[in-house]
C-alpha cells in the first residue's frame, strides 16, 4: 500500500485550503458541524455547499493517488466480487466491491481517508485491496442494489443444488404425471419459479423466455423490447421448470411433442399480474415463454403514450365523435393495443356501452364489455362484429383487421352510427388507407367512414439517471439534412448507463407517431382511387409529419437517442 494512503484526517482541511478550495473558516465551520454530527469532514463540506463531491474527489485522488472509478465501474460489478465483503461493513463504511483480478480486489469507497477498512478488507476477505473514489449516492445505490442480487445468487445455487432430476420429462418416453407433480411441487422448484417471476416483475419485463439447450436452460427477459439474458441455470432444472409453469398453467405435462397454451395469474399483495404462457416443443426439449401483463406497469392513459400536444387535441377530438372509424397501424409489438386502451380510457363513461372483441383479451378494463374470440367455437371477429350490433352498442373495438370480411362489417359498422376503432399491419398512415381498399372494401366506403390514422413503432427512452448530453458530429448533421444556423450548436442526449438501467442507458419507451386526418381534400383522393404516393403528398402539404420527423424531434427533446430511431427501420 503507497505510504501516501497514511495522510491523517486531520490533514483533509490543511489539503483543501492549500488547493485554495475553502478558506479556513469554512473549514472551522464544518468541524464545528463535525462535533455534534460526527459526520466526515468533506461530506459535511459538501452537504454545507463549499464544495461539490466531484471536486473532492479529484483532490483526494490526486493527493492520496487513489483512482477515481470509472463511469461504469459500479454499473458494471461482478456479483462474486461483490459478495466478498459482508454488507453490514459496505453500508456502514460507504464502500463496495466491483471486481477481482486473481488476489486483487477492486474496491470504491466514498471516503479515501477511512485507512483502517483497508486493512480490516484485507483480512476479511484474503486479498489484496486496491482503492478507488466514488460518490457516496452512487455507492450507497449500488450496494441497495447488488446485494439483493448476491442474495438471489446464493439462492439460485442453493436450489439448484436441492432440485432433484424429474426422469422422463424432456425425454421421449412415457411420463408417471402423479410421480411428476409431487416432484415439482417441492419446495426448491416452487421457488424458483416464483423467483424467476418475481424478478421479471421487477425488472418492468413483458416476456420470459425458458429456453433449452443441449446443456443448459438459457432464461432471458424481455425488457423495454430487448431481449437480455439473466440466467443460465444446468439442464437438469429445465424439466422441473416447465412441469412447475405447466401445472400452474393448467397444462397438460404428459404431452410434450404439441404446442400448449395456457393462462395463470400472480397474486402479489398491491396488485395482480396476468400472465400468458405458450410452450413449443424443439430438438432439446420444451421451449416456454411467458407474457406477462402487468397493469401498473402498462401506461394506458393516453397523455403517456408520447404524443405531442398537437397530436394529443387532434386525437381526443375525433374519438368524441359520434361515429366513424379511426385506425392504428404499425407492426407486431409497436404498442397499437396500447393506444386503443388509452382511448378507451379517455372516453369511457357510464352513459356510453363500449363493447371490444379481441385475441386475446390482454387487459381487463373496468366499465367495457371485453369479447375474447374463440374460432374453434366459431366465434371470429367477423361473428363477434354481428353478434355486438345487436347488443347496442355505442362503441365498438375491433382488435384487429385481419380479412375481407371483418373490414367490410367494421366500415358498415362505422357508417351506420357506431365509433369504431381498430389496428391493421400496415408501414405507415397513408398505407394503411390503402391496405383497407386492398382487403377489399370500395374505396368510397372507406374514404367515407375512416376519420383518423395512426402508424406508429415503439423506441426506447433515455435512463434519466444516467443522462448527458453530447455534441453529434457535423457529418451525421448534414447526412440528415439538420437545418441548423450558421455557427449554431446542436445537442443530442444519450444515457452512459448506470445501475438502474442496468448499464444500458436506457429504460422504458415511448411512442413515434405519424397521424393522418381525412381531410375533404384527402378523402377526395381516396375516393378517387389515387396512389399512395399522391394521397401521402396530399397529407403532407396539409401538414402531416412523418414517423421519423416524430422520432427526430423526439431526438432533439433528448426522450431518445438518433440510434434508437434508425434502429426502428422507419424512412420518410
Amino acid at each position: 500500500m503507497p505510504s501516501t494512503y497514511r495522510i491523517t484526517k486531520q490533514r483533509l482541511g490543511s489539503i483543501l485550503i492549500a488547493e485554495g478550495i475553502v478558506s479556513n473558516e469554512q473549514v472551522e465551520e464544518a468541524l464545528r458541524v463535525q462535533k455534534a454530527s460526527k459526520e466526515r469532514l468533506g461530506a459535511i463540506l459538501v452537504k454545507l455547499g463549499f464544495i461539490s463531491e466531484d471536486e473532492l474527489n479529484r483532490v483526494l485522488a490526486g493527493q492520496l493517488e487513489i483512482p477515481i472509478a470509472k463511469s461504469d465501474a459500479l454499473s458494471n460489478a461482478d456479483l462474486e466480487a461483490v459478495g466478498r465483503i459482508p454488507q453490514d461493513l459496505a453500508k456502514e463504511h460507504v464502500l463496495i466491491a466491483v471486481a477481482q483480478e486473481g488476489n486483487e480486489l477492486e474496491v470504491v469507497m466514498s471516503d479515501a481517508f477511512d485507512l483502517e477498512i483497508l486493512d480490516t478488507l484485507e483480512k476479511i476477505t484474503g486479498c489484496t485491496i486496491k482503492p478507488f473514489i466514488g460518490k457516496a449516492k452512487e455507492i450507497k445505490e449500488a450496494i441497495s442494489r447488488y446485494y439483493k442480487e448476491v442474495k438471489a445468487f446464493e439462492g439460485i445455487e442453493e436450489l439448484i443444488e436441492g432440485i432433484d432430476y424429474v426422469k422422463g420429462v424432456g425425454e421421449d418416453e412415457d411420463v408417471d404425471v402423479e410421480k411428476v407433480k409431487a416432484q415439482v411441487d417441492d419446495a426448491p422448484v416452487v421457488k424458483m419459479v416464483n423467483m424467476i417471476l418475481a424478478e421479471a416483475i421487477k425488472d418492468r419485463a413483458s416476456d420470459i423466455h425458458i429456453e433449452p439447450l443441449e446443456t443448459a436452460v438459457n432464461v432471458r427477459f424481455r425488457i423495454d423490447g430487448v431481449l437480455r439474458e439473466v440466467m443460465s441455470p444446468p439442464k437438469k432444472l429445465h424439466a422441473p421448470l416447465v412441469c412447475r409453469i405447466k401445472i400452474l398453467s393448467e397444462l397438460d405435462i404428459a404431452d410434450r411433442r404439441v404446442p400448449q397454451d395456457g393462462r395463470l395469474t400472480i397474486k402479489l399483495p398491491q396488485k395482480n399480474v396476468d400472465v400468458r404462457v405458450s410452450t413449443l416443443p424443439t430438438v432439446f426439449g420444451e421451449k416456454v415463454v411467458l407474457r406477462l401483463f402487468d397493469k401498473e406497469a402498462f401506461g394506458r392513459d393516453l397523455p403517456n403514450l408520447g404524443f405531442d400536444k398537437r397530436m394529443l387535441e387532434t386525437i381526443r377530438r375525433w374519438i368524441r365523435e359520434p361515429y366513424g372509424m379511426i385506425l392504428v397501424s404499425g407492426p407486431t409489438g409497436s404498442g397499437k393495443t396500447s393506444t386503443l386502451y388509452g382511448a378507451l380510457n379517455d372516453i369511457k363513461s357510464p352513459e356510453k356501452n363500449i363493447v371490444t372483441v379481441e385475441d386475446p383479451v390482454e387487459y381487463k378494463i373496468a366499465g367495457v364489455n371485453q369479447v375474447y374470440t374463440n374460432p374453434q367455437a366459431g366465434l371470429s371477429f367477423a361473428s363477434a362484429l354481428r353478434s355486438i350490433l345487436r347488443q347496442d352498442p355505442d362503441i365498438i373495438m375491433v382488435g384487429e383487421i385481419r380479412d375481407g370480411e371483418t373490414a367490410d362489417i367494421a366500415v358498415k359498422c362505422a357508417l351506420t352510427g357506431h365509433l369504431v376503432f381498430s389496428t391493421v399491419h400496415a408501414n405507415d398512415a397513408v398505407s394503411t388507407v390503402t391496405r383497407m381498399i386492398n382487403l377489399g372494401v370500395p374505396p368510397y366506403l372507406v374514404g367515407s367512414a375512416v376519420n383518423l390514422v395512426l402508424a406508429q413503432r415503439l423506441v426506447r427512452t433515455i435512463c434519466p439517471e444516467c443522462k448527458e448530453s453530447f455534441e453529434p458530429p457535423s457529418e451525421l448533421l448534414d447526412s440528415l439534412r439538420w437545418e441548423r444556423k450558421r455557427g449554431e450548436k446542436i445537442q443530442f442526449y444519450r444515457g452512459k448507463g448506470c445501475i438502474h438501467c442496468k448499464n444500458t442507458g436506457f429504460r422504458g419507451r415511448t411512442g413515434l407517431f405519424e397521424m393522418l386526418e381525412m381531410k375533404p381534400s384527402v378523402r377526395k383522393l381516396v375516393f378517387e382511387r389515387a396512389s399512395e404516393e399522391e394521397i401521402r403528398q396530399e397529407a403532407q402539404r396539409l401538414g402531416l409529419r412523418t414517423l421519423q420527423a416524430d422520432g427526430f424531434c423526439k431526438v432533439q427533446e433528448g426522450v431518445t437517442t438518433f440510434e434508437e430511431i434508425m434502429g426502428s427501420h422507419i424512412h420518410d
